[in-house]
């Protein structure tokens, strides 16, 4: 089997077993609704109820405030508490919106009405996808709409599915591939509808070998739709790393965007999203979520509105088992520590990792050694031991000028360091902040 990938990168251990083999499970939400008003990359959304309001499931509660920005859906019916700021999975407050579920789950008319795709404009297709709040579930929450609107139609050349899931832990989009291929597929040709000549292709990970015989078998009869075998390999689902490898080597780099090297790049759930709500009108009030790490007493994903405390879903993975040392919003390599799981799910979130032990804190870093190791897994071949010595002073220009903006915190460099230095920490920080000056 010829399998592609990128050039760099590492092999942490991925601990997807601990929930890899369990069915999604249905979880609906016991208390209140925390509907944040940032679930996106761009502008906050802008509520459009208020206090004492009656909402019904489908019905958009916030609108998106600017270009970059997405609509929010209420995930359930129940009347509006209040409007004000919450703590997100992130570690920051926000505005949101504060719904009491009345275990109802009347909806809006309409809501999940069959209708024939294939029969739509591509104009149609993206109002759809932009009513429907539908962001880029793959981390960034890049609006969707936006993202399946570039300058030239015809520029398009490749649709990609990112199915590689390679961040350690989390194994949602991998039961999806299993569970809901059938989604997936019809997605995915919603998607080439908007793109006349444009190829899918489907970006898999060579230890997902079911979901690749399986979706290779669906898709046999599409011509315009192929399975790519990727290699097992982080952070081979990168959105430059799965362009590269499955392009044959298209280069994308932060000056430009995907759509510039003729590429649309969604993850599994979007794409899965785009078809609930383009053939089914249910707009993005859904997300599927990792609960794992050896603390947790049964590891499982499940199937959860947006708005949901997490801390209900540890209690229907069975409760913790031992107390965590560390507890991280998505995965291990590129994942936040939390202090509270009482936190909302959002349209991005992606697992809740539970450790016994935290590997990072119990590192004491020491000088580079200048052993190269970081240079040879930077997946966007950089120089990660003379970028730290620009960041560590605070010299962001000098950061910029040793193409620091290139990093995208992966943590390669972090991981395979032998001398456990903080570098990822210290790139975000000096790209956060060459950000801001520009």
């Amino acid at each position: 089997m010829n399998l592609a990938t990128f050039i760099g990168g590492t092999h942490p251990y991925d601990g997807k077993e601990l929930s890899k083999d369990r069915p999604v499970k249905v979880v609906l939400p016991k208390g209140e609704l925390v509907y944040s008003m940032s679930q996106h990359l761009g502008a906050p959304a802008k509520p459009i109820v208020a206090k004492g309001d009656r909402v019904l499931v489908g019905q958009r509660i916030a609108e998106a405030s600017a270009f970059i920005s997405a609509h929010i859906c209420s995930s359930v019916s129940g009347t509006v508490k209040s409007i004000e700021p919450r703590l997100l999975p992130g570690g920051n407050m926000c505005q949101a919106i504060i719904v009491e579920n009345d275990g109802l789950y009347e909806a809006v008319e309409g809501f999940g009405e069959k209708r024939d795709y294939t029969k739509l404009s591509k104009e149609e297709i993206r109002a759809i996808v932009k009513d429907a709040g539908i962001v880029g579930m793959g981390g960034a929450g890049f609006p969707n709409h936006v993202k399946i609107t570039p300058k030239d139609d015809n520029a398009i050349d490749y649709v990609l599915v990112n199915a590689a899931e390679c961040e350690p832990y989390l194994t949602s989009d991998y039961r999806m591939l299993l569970e809901q291929p059938e989604k997936l597929i019809g997605g995915l040709k919603i998607l080439l509808q908007l793109f006349d000549k444009a190829q899918g292709v489907i970006g898999i990970e060579d230890n997902k070998m079911d979901a690749i015989e399986l979706l290779t078998k669906m898709t046999e009869n599409e011509p315009r739709i192929k399975v790519q075998a990727l290699k097992t390999k982080y952070p081979q689902g990168a959105e430059r790393a799965l362009i590269y490898a499955c392009t044959g080597g298209r280069e994308v780099h932060s000056a430009i965007l995907p759509a510039d090297m003729g590429c649309v790049v969604d993850n599994v759930d979007t794409v899965i999203s785009i078809y609930n709500a383009v053939a089914e009108n249910i707009p993005l009030i859904r997300r599927i979520v990792t609960i794992t790490g050896d603390c947790v007493k049964t590891p499982q994903n499940f199937e959860v509105r947006t708005g949901t405390n997490y801390a209900e879903l540890v209690e229907e993975a069975g409760g913790l088992i031992k107390e965590p040392e560390k507890i991280i919003s998505g995965g291990p390599m590129m994942g936040k520590a939390l202090f509270d799981i009482n936190v909302p799910v959002t349209k991005t979130s992606s697992a809740m990792l539970f450790l016994s032990h935290d590997d990072v804190a119990a590192m004491e870093p020491t000088a580079c050694i200048r052993c190269g190791r970081c240079v040879n897994a930077c997946p966007s071949h950089l120089v990660p031991q003379i970028m730290i010595e620009y960041a560590e002073r605070n010299d962001i220009e000098g950061f910029k000028r040793v193409g620091g903006m290139e990093c995208y915190e992966c943590g390669s460099c972090t991981y395979v360091c032998p001398a456990k230095r903080r570098l990822t920490q210290a790139f975000a920080y000096a790209r956060a902040e060459g950000r801001k000056r520009k």
